[in-house]
């Protein structure tokens, strides 16, 4: 028998075993000793399990105090929010209610009583026996009767300046209650699932255009946020990098809209490409001659962008320039139909998701995805851009062109030229005081929304 097992088992397994039995029995006192060798007294492993569980507390309580405590007050906040919108929607529903059941249960009730008033009125007369009573009481009846003729018995409020007053009430308050009932969904779609609802937050008013690429019919509005075109100028180019009045901007999101005869790219593109966007990486949506495309451009890495759409087909990529590859998909939908371009165009750029998601605004609150664009790589310094051009903003100009005066304009040069002597181009009125060339219009072909 093994020395290494303790002499009180060595003797039970002499007492109790017999030598065919002994190896088996002998592996397992050696297995037992084993387990008391390395088994920790109760104290012990109390001891080590109450620090390992203090420990993992205070990281959870690091980790998640502040968290929690901004949830709450993030919670308590929204729902006082959407309390108070509530009780205004409430309130305004129920003052539209009342004012106009009240007015036209008064209107219903006041005729209603006149022609129950003849009725009741004809019944006596034709139950009187007397006939000097009955002469009598015949002017009442015919006058009662005449007002019944009266009567109005159209539905709804009687024609008149009553009637147009509370008609106008009810359309204005009723436009505020459809914009409170809006927001108030909204809201409660933003409580929810903010996350997949990011769309229903207003989007910053701190962004603002920066022109790289300006046409001399181009021009942008004092706050920045609107681009012009001047139709005294043939050229309605543009290419703007999209930037912040804050110290710390914030690109997650933007909505544009832009004129419908125009041609339009929106996406990123490199700061140092900004001025020809297509020397450098570009990520984006473009709509040329109403037709809508995706541009992404080859990584360095050999991994491309990948694109995704909900209901739309792209075609194969194709490259548009060797150096960077950038890739042109046309965006397509049931079948070979021309994807329809939107009336605004809301922008999203996933910074962890590394993507860009392009959306069709249909109304305040709807929206449909046009493409994402996914695996965009990050060691790339990216801005957000907006190009807009018009392919046919050309003018024809009568040469000569003759003023209502009389006077007749020869166009060189960007000049008018009257007889020998030089109009400024930036004076554009002839001495009578008309405007050069005709009448211009000065139209938006793109602003943030």
């Amino acid at each position: 028998m093994s020395d290494n097992l303790p002499k009180d088992l060595q003797v039970i397994l002499c007492d109790m075993c017999t030598e065919e039995d002994r190896k088996p029995a002998r592996k397992t006192c050696m297995k037992y000793q084993h387990r008391l060798h390395n088994m920790k007294t109760f104290s012990t492993a109390h001891k080590e399990l109450m620090e390992k569980l203090n420990a993992e507390q205070q990281a959870l309580l690091t980790k998640t105090d502040d968290v929690n405590v901004s949830l709450e007050k993030w919670e308590k906040s929204e729902r006082e929010k959407i309390s108070r919108s509530s009780v205004r929607l409430v309130e305004a529903v129920t003052s539209l209610r009342d004012i106009a059941l009240t007015s036209v249960q008064s209107s219903v009730s006041a005729r209603m009583v006149a022609i129950k008033t003849s009725k009741s009125s004809m019944q006596e007369a034709q139950k009187e026996k007397d006939t000097f009573r009955f002469l009598q009481m015949y002017s009442q009846v015919h006058q009662d009767l005449e007002k019944a003729k009266a009567v109005d018995l159209r539905k709804g409020l009687e024609p008149g300046s009553d009637r147009d007053k509370l008609v106008q009430e009810i359309r204005e308050n009723g436009e505020k209650m459809v914009k409170q009932a809006g927001h108030f969904w909204g809201s409660l779609l933003i409580l929810v699932d903010p996350e997949n609802h990011q769309e229903l937050v207003a989007t910053s008013s701190d962004l603002i255009f920066d022109p790289q690429i300006f046409g001399p019919g181009m021009s942008l509005s004092e706050d920045k946020r609107k681009v012009f075109y001047n139709s005294s100028s043939g050229q309605c180019t543009a290419t703007l990098l999209i930037c912040s009045t804050l110290s710390t901007p914030n690109f997650q999101r933007w909505m544009v809209s832009f004129s419908q005869d125009s041609d339009w790219i929106v996406g990123l593109c490199d700061k140092q490409s900004a001025k020809n966007v297509m020397d450098g990486p570009v990520y984006g949506l473009r709509c040329e001659d109403n037709k809508l495309s995706s541009l992404t451009t080859e990584n360095e890495d050999s991994s491309d962008a990948s694109v995704s759409s909900t209901g739309l087909q792209t075609n194969v990529m194709t490259p548009t320039k060797k150096k960077p590859n950038v890739f042109s998909a046309l965006l397509t939908q049931n079948g070979d139909k021309a994807a329809p371009r939107p009336e605004a165009l809301e922008v999203f750029w996933n910074f962890v998701a590394s993507s860009l998601s392009f959306f069709s605004r249909t109304g305040q609150y709807q929206r449909e995805e046009i493409i994402t664009i996914k695996a965009i790589p990050s060691n790339w310094d990216l801005a957000p851009f907006v190009q807009v051009g018009k392919k046919n903003a050309q003018i024809i100009r009568q040469n000569p062109w003759q003023c209502t005066c009389g006077k007749a304009y020869q166009y060189c040069n960007n000049r008018y030229i009257y007889g020998m002597g030089f109009q400024s181009s930036r004076q554009d009125y002839c001495s009578c005081g008309a405007l050069l060339g005709g009448n211009r219009i000065t139209e938006v072909v793109c602003e943030f929304l």
